[in-house]
């Protein structure tokens, strides 16, 4: 069963959403993972991986299924340690007073290969024309709306772009008595389907044992408060919505008075379990299903950055203003066994209709979406922070608006 998404009301009402950085201890694992995803796949295009991790005190744990098809491969494989310590410490953990470091810990692999029942439905057999099925049965959901520039519902893109904020500063030196560890929530007001004021932020971010940072109850100070509001808030802020900002907003920075403690040492971090900070923000519904680890012919992954793409570009195309799309697919069979489109009373033109048109312009077979957004590619460890949609850059193809033109012509009628 899938998570339901919040539809908007008609009436004002405040929706909520939230980040996690990089180095919270479920986005380390996500990115190892994803780390050892791209690894094989740039030696092995067709590789299959289901990667989990596990980071805790000191420790790293990497396990899964993992089939690949060439030596060099196999190699990688076998010193895929050096990569999650490099990953680690790109992330931010360099300091072993932070008790996780990307030299001290342990890596530990436990890796298997993949069942041959799932391997014998998910490959293509060119001789009887049997086009490659589904990883797996499952739902996906893809989102789009016109709340942001990047179509994308604006709790969660802002709660993004402040978690992304904090690891500049806090890798560019202005702010470097940061830790990796933090989470970001955006509080917004709508007027029916219009964004109209910011009412809330939260942002709870890890930091040095400093005195200059602290009061002498030893909570974060005012100083500490307005640096994370000038140098963080205000700059997202600005980027994305400015003119949202008001002498209203509610801030709460580090509601608890310290975050000393984090990281993999004050929380386990486990693969897959963020997976509303990686879609909508609870704004669109989800399958249930986690992205991060999974080679492209799961279409857990797959089919979600290909519904993603299909609702952007309805909604860029101007069919609707919000576009939410679910595929059902049967593991082992190539077709979607449904298409359902939702643009909660915004379609200009009939949604069964704009169903029929998704079947007609797009390949929904895993082997076509994987072709179609060039999803054999080691692109997989970027997408793992900061949120998989509404992102820029080569690898995130899914977010690309080269449909809009074929689907106008569609619903003109003209295809």
């Amino acid at each position: 069963m899938g998570t339901n998404g919040m539809a908007h009301s008609n009436g004002r009402h405040q929706f909520t959403s939230e980040s996690v950085s990089m180095g919270h201890p479920d986005k380390i694992s996500d990115q190892i993972s994803d780390t050892v995803l791209d690894v094989l796949l740039q030696k092995d295009p067709d590789a299959r991986v289901a990667c989990e991790t596990l980071v805790t005190t000191g420790l790293v744990v990497i396990a899964g299924e993992v089939t690949v098809h060439n030596r060099e491969a196999e190699l990688a494989l076998n010193n895929i340690e050096s990569e999650v310590r490099r990953t680690i410490k790109e992330i931010g953990y360099t300091d072993p007073a932070c008790r996780f470091d990307h030299e001290s810990c342990a890596v530990v692999r436990t890796l298997h290969s993949q069942s041959p029942d799932i391997s014998q439905g998910v490959t293509a057999d060119r001789k009887r024309k049997k086009a490659q099925g589904a990883g797996d049965q499952g739902i996906m959901f893809g989102f789009a709306c016109r709340e942001t520039k990047a179509l994308m519902p604006l709790p969660i893109h802002l709660s993004h772009r402040l978690v992304e904020q904090l690891a500049d500063v806090r890798r560019n030196g202005v702010l470097p008595w940061l830790r990796p560890d933090s989470k970001s929530q955006v509080t917004i007001e709508y007027e029916g389907q219009t964004p109209i004021r910011l009412v809330a932020i939260v942002i709870s971010t890890q930091h040095e044992d400093r005195a200059s940072l602290l009061d002498r109850q030893g909570n974060v100070n005012t100083k500490f408060k307005k640096a994370i509001i000038n140098k963080v808030i205000k700059p997202a802020v600005n980027a994305e919505c400015p003119h949202l900002w008001n002498n209203r907003i509610r801030f709460h920075i580090n509601p608890t008075g310290r975050f000393v403690v984090g990281g993999p040492h004050g929380d386990t971090g486990l693969t897959g379990r963020k997976i509303i900070v990686d879609t909508y923000g609870g704004r669109g519904a989800h399958g249930g299903g986690a992205f991060s680890g999974k080679d492209p012919s799961k279409v857990d992954r797959s089919a979600s950055y290909m519904a993603r793409h299909i609702a952007k570009n309805i909604v860029a195309a101007g069919l609707a203003d919000i576009c939410e799309l679910q595929l059902a697919y049967a593991i082992g069979v190539a077709e979607p066994v449904s298409v359902l489109v939702n643009t909660e009373g915004t379609a200009r033109i009939d949604e069964r209709r704009i169903e029929r048109m998704i079947r007609d312009q797009f390949d929904l077979k895993p082997a076509g979406i994987i072709d179609y957004l060039r999803l054999k590619r080691p692109i997989y460890r970027e997408t793992a922070a900061h949120g998989h949609f509404g992102r820029t850059g080569p690898g995130f193809t899914w977010e690309k608006t080269n449909a809009v033109a074929a689907l106008r012509k569609a619903a003109a009628g003209r295809s």
